[in-house]
């Protein structure tokens, strides 16, 4: 039986004091973000799609036709009053992808708080997703997929905390409206909460049969009891009618209370993203291979000089995601055969956010749709690191290896950094990431 290794628990100590160390690791995460966020001071891969589509709001009267209906308003409202505050320049377009890449740092730190109940592995995860520079990237660029990244983690802290309470209702409510926030952003962020509702369909499916185990122990991932005041109207106000109550409101801003107008919003971007008629791409991927990184999204390359080039390449940390690819088999392992809950609930939020992709026909897909997931696997990592019979040491080396390799690919991850071809093209070691 696997065990995960006794310390002192999270638990022990005080509200204020996990509040105290989220605030921390977000000005940490936050002023790392903010280096060199000006370069380059002209606009990024999608930027060029998302900044318009801002700026367009800020007009005194919303001229026609809207730019980029085919993702929701949110995030793009978020940027747009970054422009207001800040100008319609680099930092104004960047500054609130770097806001919530530090939230979303905090907001690991959180999930793996609720998921292993203690502060030293919580802590190890918010850094190795801080060591992947898939997050990195995106937030530093003015595009949506961090703002749905970050509600995505929140809306999972909040079920994690939520899944052993006896009365989950107010962490599951919490939950809800975080998802619904995400998919105002972009409708991927609509798969956490899928994958929320499925843990919970499968839950009260076993319970309808009166299945239990006959060795049950505290640590399984099923219990006959678990929410036992959780009725149906319960679940219909936490994971229906409040994300639905968080994901309007930005609609409303743009059309209204014009029913027919929000309706054809919905049906435009059901269409643009369900669409298998999208041309292909030079950085198209699919989703079977993102796990693997083998076709990054090059989102800058600029020759400056003879043997100058400011690149920002979308790639991941493979020292981070190639070894979550074992730290899934253990999991699966753990799931299966101890039946722990912690294996359970980090195989979901990994694998749910990333397969949902394989359920529609576009055929249109790009390395970064992998950010939730990506994200995700500090936590698969961490469980496996723990394991019983694994040194304590073990986890440390691993967060200082995945810093190691966050360093080495610096030169290809941020464009004020800048390198040189020569280091530019031992970096790129296959031909599929040029």
């Amino acid at each position: 039986m696997s065990k995960i290794q006794p310390e002192a628990r999270i638990s022990d100590g005080s509200i204020g004091r996990i509040c105290l160390v989220s605030v921390i690791v977000f000005l940490v995460a936050h002023a790392a973000l903010l280096i060199g966020i000006t370069t380059p001071e002209k606009f990024v891969f999608d930027e060029l799609h998302y900044v318009p589509a801002a700026r367009q709001m800020l007009e005194p009267v919303m001229p026609k036709p809207l730019l980029n209906p085919m993702h929701p308003p949110l995030a793009k409202q978020i940027i747009a009053l970054s422009m207001r505050a800040f100008g319609d320049n680099p930092l104004g377009w960047r500054y609130p992808g770097t806001l919530f890449g530090a939230l979303a740092i905090a907001a690991v730190y959180l999930c793996a708080l609720a998921l292993f109940r203690r502060e030293e592995p919580a802590i190890a995860a918010a850094l190795i997703a801080c060591f992947n520079q898939m997050l990195f990237v995106l937030a530093r660029t003015a595009m949506l997929d961090v703002f749905a990244l970050t509600f995505s983690l929140f809306g999972i802290a909040a079920f994690l905390f939520g899944f052993r309470q006896g009365r989950p209702h107010l962490a599951f409510a919490l939950s809800g409206f975080a998802f619904g926030l995400s998919a105002a952003c972009k409708w991927s962020g609509m798969f956490p909460l899928a994958t929320c509702i499925v843990i919970i369909a499968m839950i009260r499916l076993l319970q309808g049969w009166r299945t239990q185990f006959a060795d049950a122990r505290a640590s399984d991932w099923y219990d006959p009891q678990l929410w036992s005041d959780f009725r149906a109207r319960h679940f219909a106000v936490c994971f229906l009618l409040l994300p639905l109550a968080a994901y309007l409101p930005s609609f409303v801003a743009l059309h209204g209370f014009s029913i027919p107008d929000l309706i054809e919003a919905q049906r435009r971007i059901f269409s643009d993203n369900t669409t298998t008629a999208i041309a292909g791409h030079t950085y198209m991927s699919s989703w079977p291979s993102w796990p693997l990184l083998v076709r990054p999204v090059w989102f800058l390359f600029d020759k400056l000089g003879d043997d100058d080039i400011s690149a920002v390449v979308c790639l991941g940390n493979p020292l981070v995601l190639w070894p979550a690819l074992a730290g899934l088999a253990v999991c699966v392992r753990d799931f299966v055969v101890a039946r722990r809950a912690d294996a359970f609930l980090a195989l979901a939020f990994h694998l749910g956010p990333w397969l949902a992709w394989a359920l529609l026909p576009r055929t249109l897909g790009f390395l970064y749709y992998y950010l939730p997931s990506a994200t995700t696997a500090s936590l698969v990592l961490v469980y496996a690191l723990r394991r019983e019979g694994m040194p304590r040491w073990l986890l440390w080396a691993f967060v200082a290896i995945a810093g190691l390799g966050f360093a080495v690919m610096l030169p290809v991850s941020a464009a004020f950094v800048g390198t040189s071809m020569q280091t530019f093209q031992r970096l790129m070691i296959f031909q599929s990431w040029i």
